[in-house]
């Protein structure tokens, strides 16, 4: 995973292109950046005033700015600079995959940097002052969800054959015993989760193991996958929107079972606990969790 550009205050970078302060590209304004609309189910209450308000889901975020490519006098430099917009917004790796998504990264004084997650949906560019080195630019970005997410993730990794607590109390008394069962052994550990808003994890389980369940204790949510993995094979679980694979290291999947809901699987801001077990009787099986931020506002 490559490190973001570091952005300055009031610059951007849209799928990649850097746009904004100290770039050939200007922004007047951008819009999109509130509260993000929503899906509502109100039903209108028959033979009486009012409203039945229902459930209200997000949409995905519009974002909306109103830029120009300036570069004064210089008309093959202001059309290299729009060719370049357009090559960017035209990625077929994003366009052409279902579920794919590019980044818009926001950087505003006095704030870090936050990516939006989506797509490139309008890039209109009007021609008629490029003898001048001036283009103006309508864009818009529709995000996948209404977040606004760190640039980079944090990610910890759990040992099956390490525990978060107990351990041995003295003085210990002789002759003692360890226990070695090929039943599924249990691992607790502690996320802190920065962010504002629930997060989804990318989870890669690496063998030797069979049947892996993380949980995540606060929810009570619960992912079980079923088969086995030998030593140097790993799964991933990528609970992101837009993602939700199950995948193992040769690009086939894996089974999770009727009771794993994917799309449900968050942590929440602050400390989260999760608890995962697998079959391994060797004990140097683990557990890779990856999570990006997540805030409401900017």
């Amino acid at each position: 995973m490559s490190t973001p550009v570091e952005l300055i205050d009031g610059q951007h970078e849209l799928a990649g292109f850097l746009i904004g302060k100290d770039t050939p590209v200007v922004i007047a304004t951008i819009e999109g950046l509130g509260r993000a609309p929503v899906r509502t189910s109100d039903t209108e209450p028959p033979g009486e005033d009012g409203l039945w308000l229902g459930q209200d889901l997000f949409a995905g975020r519009e974002v909306r700015i109103d830029a120009a490519i300036k570069v004064p006098g210089d008309e093959a430099g202001a059309l290299a600079v729009h060719e370049a917009l357009q090559n960017a917004a035209d990625d077929e790796t994003v366009r052409l995959a279902g579920g794919a998504a590019t980044t818009l990264r926001l950087k505003f004084p006095g704030r870090p940097s936050r990516t939006v997650r989506g797509r490139i949906r309008k890039l209109d560019a009007d021609l008629s002052q490029a003898k001048h080195g001036w283009i103006p630019l309508d864009i818009e970005f529709t995000g996948q969800d209404q977040l606004f997410y760190a640039d980079l993730p944090d990610t910890t990794s759990m040992p099956l054959g390490s525990v978060a607590r107990g351990g041995l109390t003295f003085p210990l008394m002789f002759p003692f015993t360890i226990e070695l069962t090929a039943g599924a052994i249990g691992r607790p550990g502690f996320l802190d989760v920065a962010g504002t808003a629930p997060t989804w994890p990318v989870l890669r389980v690496h063998g030797p193991c069979a049947n892996p369940k993380i949980t995540h204790v606060e929810t009570g949510r619960s992912l079980t996958v079923q088969g086995s993995l030998a030593a140097g094979e790993w799964v991933e679980i990528d609970t992101r929107p837009g993602w939700r694979t199950v995948l193992r290291d040769n690009g086939g999947g894996m089974p999770l079972t009727p009771q794993s809901r994917i799309d449900l699987f968050r942590l929440l801001p602050g400390m989260n606990e999760l608890h995962w077990t697998a079959t391994d009787p060797t004990l140097t099986s683990t557990l890779a969790v990856t999570w990006w931020p997540a805030y409401k506002a900017l």
